[in-house]
């Protein structure tokens, strides 16, 4: 049974426990530098040792494309399209420009944005698969104008993809898709192999083994985000329908059993309510013993004295996915500083934002909403800068930069204005 708080403010409730990975993290190397070493061969052997699949075919055919889009239905693919127009909305306003300053006596100033020429998508393929994920990971990649688009994703003994996540790809604009997973398909997107090109940024959720390895090969490649276990935190008052608030929680619950779902209220009614529906919910659903396991080890139902209140415990927990369940969550929304993303309103389930509204569900975990944001087409561009300066602009600026250089005792950046300087006088 979910545990119900009236003490929020002691650190058992608001601290998360720091997991230690260090079993894992030798594995990873190890796999890491095996793959970055061996390439395709050891690719395949990681692959049939950990999935059951090392076959000579890692890439997904054409015939396997059409295969996919052929078994399934009409209602289903129209039902993928439609939640790819909803994302690309979205996503397209998110597209930067640049900017370029012209000043006096011929100096230029300015930044551009160039996206980057490959990009590594994973998907997961565990204890269920994600076609939305597929499309919240291509999509803004496509957007952000990415000359290839490469998806790995792990399949089971058979080879097989699942036919919803191959439709979504083709959907999405993936250019090549892979059939690997793990640690082994993050090593092979960073390092490239005689199959796989090399990534300049990869993204996409994962099990332990695949943040760790994305943690590990940050530098030779861009990351998104190290992400872990997923989270809601449900605000909502004494008028919230227990019935829903109740439904939210295990939305998120049945993910894994390390699942977060907190529910800040300041009504106890409320939360003795939703703590006896939890319950009763639990017992006809699909994944009841995944969600339990994380309503039970993980769930936390915190009263506290106000709905002000309640949004300051957010901001400190700062939750992947902010449900905001009171009649006008407007007002609310300037306070609330810490979110992957926010859900306001009581027709506004978490569930709009993994499938179908348009924003991203790729979103920072653990706390990480305090310092991060939502995968989106900038995780896929980088930024430059350039300047210009006449012969007449370096000669004005000239003291300035040398008493600088010199000040740091790099003598050398000092000359290369003085070189200039003195042939300008001659």
């Amino acid at each position: 049974m979910i545990k119900i708080y009236k003490d929020y403010k002691t650190e058992e409730i608001l601290s998360r426990k720091i997991d230690d990975y260090a079993e894992y993290e030798g594995i990873v190397k190890a796999i890491v530098a095996d793959v970055a070493a061996r390439g395709d061969e050891a690719l395949r052997e990681y692959s049939l040792k950990f999935d059951g699949y090392g076959g000579e075919s890692l890439e997904v055919t054409e015939e396997e494309f059409a295969a996919a889009e052929e078994a399934l239905s009409e209602d289903y693919k129209a039902v993928v399209r439609a939640s790819a127009e909803n994302i690309a909305f979205f996503h397209k306003k998110q597209v930067k420009t640049g900017f370029e300053i012209q000043k006096a006596g011929g100096v230029i100033l300015g930044q551009k944005y160039t996206p980057v020429s490959v990009a590594g998508v994973y998907v997961p393929g565990g204890t269920a698969s994600y076609p939305s994920t597929v499309l919240m990971d291509i999509i803004p990649a496509k957007i952000a104008g990415v000359d290839k688009i490469i998806m790995v994703t792990p399949v089971k003994s058979d080879g097989k993809v699942k036919p919803e996540i191959l439709y979504a790809a083709r959907v999405a604009g993936a250019d090549r898709v892979f059939k690997a997973g793990g640690a082994q398909a993050i090593a092979a997107l960073a390092y490239g192999t005689e199959s796989i090109p090399k990534a300049d940024v990869i993204v996409g959720p994962g099990n332990i083994f695949v943040a760790l390895a994305k943690k590990q090969v940050y530098g030779i490649v861009n990351v998104d985000m190290i992400a872990g276990p997923s989270e809601i935190l449900v605000i909502a008052d004494g008028k919230s329908n227990p019935v829903f608030v109740a439904a939210d929680l295990l939305s998120q619950a049945e993910h894994d059993k390390l699942a977060s779902a907190v529910l800040v209220t300041d009504s106890e009614e409320l939360a003795l309510r939703v703590q006896e529906e939890i319950e009763r919910q639990l017992c006809s659903m699909q994944r009841g013993e995944i969600a339990r396991a994380s309503i039970e080890n993980n769930g936390k139902i915190i009263i506290c004295g106000s709905i002000e209140e309640a949004v300051d415990i957010a901001n400190e927990i700062a939750p992947e996915h902010l449900e905001v369940c009171v009649d006008d969550p407007m007002p609310l929304l300037p306070k609330i500083r810490n979110a992957g993303s926010i859900f306001l309103g009581r027709y506004t389930p978490e569930a709009l934002g993994d499938y179908f509204a348009g924003p991203n569900h790729t979103l920072p975990t653990g706390g990480a909403a305090k310092f991060s944001s939502p995968l989106s087409v900038d995780d896929f561009v980088k930024k430059s800068s350039y300047i210009r300066y006449t012969e007449g602009e370096l000669v004005k600026a000239s003291d300035c930069v040398i008493k600088f250089a010199e000040s740091e005792g790099l003598y050398g950046h000092a000359n290369s204005v003085k070189v200039r300087v003195a042939a300008s006088e001659k």
